[in-house]
């Protein structure tokens, strides 16, 4: 199967704007593309997570990835999706989580030499001179054609800043900067993202008189319409020290029956074949197919080892009757010191150890997890806020505890 058929069959398509040109670039490898990130977090999210799988569908069909960091349009903010305003950040803040993207984004991406490659926004946005930008490129944009974008249409009612209505000229200047300075010929983003992506299209035709093309991921929602990736804590972030392993693979171990085999099929890179045998699954079967799309992914994020250690830690789980009846430790205020408990002490009030010696032995033989991440150092400690979101405690394969606040 080529590999615009294979996205078609796994729902990854949304929209396109020339269906057989694009399936002549990715198919035989001649698609150099971008996605671009905007530097919200200091993290990567599980709403990034497709963008990333399917970039690396592509680099590994012989397409070039490009992937853009929003150095510069993270200091306007895309409106798109969103009620209201985004926080404005710091240049600080902007240029620190750029930093970070590019650690994560080298897991699933290679940029090795030749192969993807990286850059940022703030290159050629914020040098820009206003006036000589207007004059330019100002003239190639429709008010009226623009303000009918749904990216728009929906924060007009609760109101548009003219700071977030030059959106979508800063992201198709983009696309005409990436076209011009690496030679991409096309642009892959969430399907919330359309108009602005014709919006470059358009513009490399009207300046250049050349062709670029446009593909729109289908955005990963659950059975109810939601975007997923979020928890009763939050987000679910790709760095573990904000979503640790455990929590990741629980997060998928969990998913509704209705979104297994969707999200099989949009999020793990197993045979098509494979999936398709576990959807007649019910029951027991179901929660095996559960257990492989969180092994799957957890992997991708964190590695094998990692994801090994949560589906063990899971199992056990489980073979105790779940985690709703795992035995849990109620601390109080008085119990932290300066607002934090360490690892130490936690174990001892746990009942998992007799005494605070016996807590560190256990630690440094390597016998203890937390949040499902092994503890090795017995300064660790852990703040409020984390111990009442809820930290399950592990020694040894078969005793736990849930600790709370």
């Amino acid at each position: 199967m080529k590999l615009f058929d294979e996205l078609t069959a796994r729902g990854l398509i949304a929209q396109v704007t020339d269906e057989q040109e694009i399936r002549d670039l990715i198919d035989n490898g001649k698609a150099t593309f971008y996605i671009g990130f905007d530097p919200t977090a200091d993290s990567l999210h599980v709403g990034h997570f497709m963008a990333l799988c399917i970039m690396r569908r592509l680099q590994l069909a012989g397409n070039r990835p490009i992937a853009l960091v929003g150095g510069g349009t993270g200091m306007v903010g895309d409106p798109s999706g969103r009620t209201d305003m985004r926080s404005m950040m710091t240049v600080e803040t902007i240029d620190a989580n750029c930093e970070r993207f590019k650690e994560q984004m080298s897991r699933f991406i290679d940029f090795g030499e030749g192969k993807a490659i990286m850059v940022n926004n703030a290159d050629w946005l914020r040098g820009l001179n206003y006036i000589e930008f207007l004059r330019e490129f100002g003239a190639h944009f429709s008010v009226n054609r623009m303000l009918a974008a749904d990216c728009y249409k929906q924060r007009l009612e609760k109101g548009l800043s003219f700071l977030e209505f030059n959106y979508m000229i800063m992201q198709s200047y983009d696309f005409y900067e990436l076209f011009l300075r690496h030679g991409c010929n096309m642009q892959l983003g969430g399907d919330d993202q359309w108009s602005n992506m014709l919006g470059g299209t358009e513009l490399i035709r009207r300046k250049l008189s050349k062709d670029a093309y446009a593909l729109t991921i289908t955005l990963l929602l659950n059975a109810e319409g939601n975007k997923m990736g979020k928890t009763g804590k939050g987000t679910v972030w790709l760095d573990p020290n904000k979503t640790s392993p455990f929590e990741f693979f629980q997060y998928w171990r969990n998913v509704d029956d209705a979104d297994v085999i969707k999200c099989l099929k949009m999020l793990t890179f197993l045979p098509l074949e494979q999936i398709a045998e576990m959807e007649a699954w019910e029951g027991a079967e179901l929660n095996r197919a559960k257990e492989t799309l969180a092994f799957e992914l957890t992997s991708l994020v964190h590695g094998a080892e990692e994801a090994e250690r949560a589906r063990e830690t899971t199992r056990a789980l489980f073979s105790q009757g779940g985690a709703a009846e795992m035995p849990e430790t109620v601390l109080q205020q008085d119990d932290l010191t300066d607002g934090a408990l360490d690892i130490v002490t936690l174990l001892q009030k746990s009942g998992l150890v007799p005494s605070k010696s016996e807590a560190r032995r256990a630690i440094e033989q390597g016998g203890v997890e937390a949040g499902g991440v092994r503890v090795t150092d017995i300064a660790t400690s852990f703040t409020a806020e984390q111990l009442a979101a809820g930290i399950v405690v592990k020694r040894g394969k078969k005793n736990f505890r849930r600790i709370i606040m």
